[in-house]
């Protein structure tokens, strides 16, 4: 559901299709009379692609001057999309955006609207999520929704393979991986082809084995230099060597079709997958089994040997919106009206995400998402998606580098300096 994002990003769209208002492509609905937005979101599949066209349908009938045109994009597209358009003079009015660096990396087209102001009467129950959003004490967007990145997986493979409980440590994962293989099974799904579920494995490695404190650093410097980081691909390469995946991995799309790494756990070819926790609501879009929600389970990743990182600690982020500078007024409004509790409980009972308004949470649609926002409240650390903490094209090499060290190409030294050098062209 994220893009490299996508996370990743993971975290946005070409110059197409826009509706000026009516009054010019200066107006802005508060202003000038009506206006029309243009909304590139990344839901193409049912049910969230109709939710999110009768959200609009809503906000129109309550806000008469204002419409929409809504165009969703496939996840990827938004890597090259939201950046050319920013650079074009019609850029979309609202685009989905994944905050942190990526964000920060945007602001520099100067369309990105600052709705500090804008927000100020509804953001509150958002408290900490809105800080990705930021930056320079500015908000610049918001989220509508967090995640976290977990193990999904199948409990009859687990029972057929033997597999009693979900693994909480490396040694119980690999010794799962070896059960099903025993039984013939495929006993993780990864979407290669799309790159951004292949660093989560990393990432996650490196959350075991780095210190909260290092993480920070790195990500704020741009540098993986700390050894931690090495470990974590030295990690990673004695994971691979145990071939968890299944065969042909790196040509496996993650979300689209019964092929992808979604769709075969959703129809029982592989028993676990790696992924956020909108995975079941992907998942039910490439499946006919009705019961499917009650076949599939959620542990966190498990807790690595020797590592100086919190085994608590999650990997996650968000899904957000961003305006530009048309119609900000009255998008920012909008925005205003995805983060309220009404909405925010319709997002929760779909299963796509966490929500951003507490009183939602009990609105979540399986008890598997309670648990995950029960214990994403209690993480002693959030670590967003590395490509997504950092500047886009840093992210994107880092995240190439991860993808070409899972097709056997290049070592942990390559995914660490990947990194530095990305940097050292921003400068």
């Amino acid at each position: 559901m994220r893009s490299p994002h996508k996370l990743s990003v993971a975290l946005a769209a070409a110059a197409t299709l826009m509706l000026a208002a009516c009054s010019g492509s200066g107006g802005d609905a508060s202003a000038n009379g009506p206006v029309t937005l243009t909304w590139w979101h990344n839901r193409t599949t049912e049910p969230m692609k109709s939710i999110w066209q009768g959200i609009a349908d809503d906000f129109h009938k309550a806000h008469p001057d204002v419409s929409f045109t809504v165009e969703p994009l496939q996840n990827e597209q938004f890597q090259t999309k939201v950046p050319l358009a920013l650079q074009g003079n019609t850029p979309p009015d609202i685009f989905q955006q994944w905050g942190g660096g990526s964000l920060v990396s945007q602001l520099s087209s100067g369309k990105i609207a600052d709705i500090t102001q804008a927000s100020s009467s509804w953001i509150g129950p958002l408290g900490q999520a809105a800080q990705g959003w930021q930056s320079g004490g500015k908000q610049y967007g918001v989220p509508y929704q967090m995640h976290a990145v977990g193990f999904w997986y199948r409990k009859d493979l687990f029972a057929t393979a033997g597999v009693t409980s979900p693994p909480s440590t490396l040694d119980e994962l690999n010794a799962a991986v070896a059960k099903l293989k025993t039984a013939n099974l495929v006993p993780i799904a990864v979407g290669g082809k799309d790159r951004w579920p292949d660093a989560f494995y990393f990432n996650y490695f490196a959350i075991r084995q780095c210190s909260v404190d290092s993480l920070k650093t790195a990500v704020e410097k741009k540098d993986f230099s700390d050894p931690c980081f090495t470990k974590a691909g030295e990690n990673l390469k004695a994971f691979l060597d145990t071939k968890p995946f299944q065969d042909g991995f790196v040509g496996t799309p993650a979300q689209q079709g019964a092929g992808s790494s979604a769709g075969m756990l959703a129809n029982g070819k592989a028993a676990m997958e790696l992924q956020g926790d909108w995975n079941p609501d992907v998942m039910q879009s490439l499946s006919e089994d009705k019961d499917l929600d009650s076949k599939i389970g959620w542990f966190p990743f498990p807790a690595v040997p020797g590592g100086q990182g919190d085994p608590n600690s999650v990997l996650g982020g968000g899904d957000g919106f961003s305006c530009t500078t048309r119609a900000a007024k009255a998008c920012a409004d909008f925005l205003g009206h995805l983060v309220s509790e009404d909405v925010q409980k319709k997002l929760a009972a779909t299963g796509s995400g966490l929500p951003v308004h507490p009183a939602a949470v009990a609105s979540l649609k399986t008890e598997t998402h309670k648990k995950i926002s029960e214990y994403v409240s209690k993480a002693p650390h959030l670590q967003f998606y590395f490509d997504i903490a950092m500047p886009t094209n840093v992210g994107q090499a880092l995240n190439d580098a991860i993808a070409n060290f899972f097709a056997g190409q290049g070592g942990p030294d390559t995914i660490v300096k990947s990194v530095s050098q990305a940097a050292a062209g921003n400068k």
